[in-house]
């Protein structure tokens, strides 16, 4: 026996919500699997789509040195670059793309004989204000970059800081900057294609859909807006549902308290269910404390969290659900329960919840190859300017 905490992985689910974003969008998508795929395992989503993908986005290198040693021999950009001239030799031999967003980088290429020339994709700081070359440095840049020995090809790229929000003035700002700096440029011919849309301008901000699309988060079936449309939510299918079963069932009388800090007390008497799941597997202790505790499924009916979450388990209503016991599953995100409204019962957002999925059985199905395995780790285009 195992302990019955699981993340099932449907990667049709995946593979279901890649076509979409390309759909929506029109262009070009690199799916970005960062942080081995926002917890839901990279490897396993890049086969998913390899035969269909134009290309993968993750953070560093060694994300990047995973898929390829595993077989993937589809384009990936690296989104944070180089960090060390060191690491050209390996970007060239394993065929990878590079994001620049700062000027020391541009400084090595410009000092550095590669091998092979590579493609880069040089990042523009219209209002974000993370990384990215300013708007003033950037026909600077790319003077410096277009030609040269080291550069097979230059796409222009930003990031949106408020897509998720439509009716943010932010985003048209952030727009209008970047395509006034593109015109401005005095060789447009240099730039080969652009990105712009994020999974939240894909799914609200049509104007900002270039050649290439960086769809992330949607891809997971969670949406990424404010104030979603919930026609195109309901186009999304969730890839993980983290599961888990009672282990144990308390009755407890009105006025009793249970777990840490007793932060629960019976309004009634409570028949109280014990799940085998807590924050360290990734669910988030904040859900079972804020003024509206997160929701859980038991054998398909809907109920609360109750109680403080633990390390190792969480407590949920079974009142109302009289056939409950001791093996009944427990949905705590998934088709029944959405990532989404955990985390907003947390105070924070579903990237996050992913991304903490730790400890528990992986389980991974595919109807389109009708595999099923389980482990426990996880491993030259123009710019319309309108």
């Amino acid at each position: 026996m195992t302990r019955p905490a699981t993340a099932h992985i449907r990667l049709d689910a995946f593979r279901h919500n890649y076509r979409l974003a390309k759909s929506l969008h029109g262009g070009k998508a690199l799916a970005v699997i960062k942080a081995n795929a926002y917890g839901h395992g990279a490897v396993a989503c890049a086969n998913a789509i390899a035969e269909e993908t134009d290309g993968f986005a993750v953070a560093c290198i060694e994300e990047a040195l995973t898929l390829r040693k595993s077989g993937i021999l589809s384009p990936i950009l690296l989104l944070e670059g180089f960090f060390t001239a060191d690491e050209l030799p390996l970007i060239v031999e394993k065929n990878l793309w590079v994001v620049i967003h700062e000027e020391w980088q541009i400084e090595i290429l410009n000092n550095i004989k590669l091998k092979q020339p590579i493609h880069i994709w040089l990042k523009m700081d219209t209002g974000m204000h993370r990384v990215g070359l300013a708007p003033s440095q950037y026909a600077k840049a790319v003077t410096l970059l277009s030609g040269h020995s080291n550069i097979a090809s230059i796409t222009a790229m930003s990031h949106f800081a408020n897509a998720d929000k439509l009716l943010s003035d932010h985003t048209h700002q952030q727009l209008a900057c970047f395509q006034q700096t593109i015109q401005a440029l005095p060789d447009n011919q240099a730039i080969s294609g652009y990105s712009l849309a994020n999974s939240a301008a894909i799914l609200g901000w049509p104007q900002t859909q270039t050649q290439w699309a960086r769809p992330g988060i949607m891809l997971y079936g969670a949406s990424p807006m404010s104030e979603p449309d919930e026609t195109i939510v309901q186009s999304l299918r969730p890839v993980m549902q983290l599961t888990s079963r009672i282990i144990s069932t308390r009755n407890i009388k009105k006025g009793d308290a249970i777990g840490y800090g007793s932060l629960f007390r019976a309004e009634r008497d409570t028949v109280v269910g014990v799940v085998a799941c807590g924050y360290a597997d990734g669910y988030p202790r904040a859900a079972s404390t804020s003024v509206v505790n997160a929701s859980a499924a038991v054998d398909g009916k809907i109920t609360k969290v109750i109680g403080c979450v633990s390390m190792d388990m969480l407590f949920v209503d079974l009142t109302d659900i009289p056939h409950a016991h001791v093996g009944s599953q427990v949905e705590l995100w998934g088709d029944q329960i959405p990532a989404s409204t955990v985390a907003k019962a947390a105070g924070t957002i579903a990237y996050e919840l992913f991304c903490n999925v730790k400890r528990v059985q992986f389980a991974y199905t595919d109807t389109k190859t009708n595999v099923a395995t389980q482990n426990n780790t996880q491993t030259t285009d123009t710019l319309n300017l309108v």
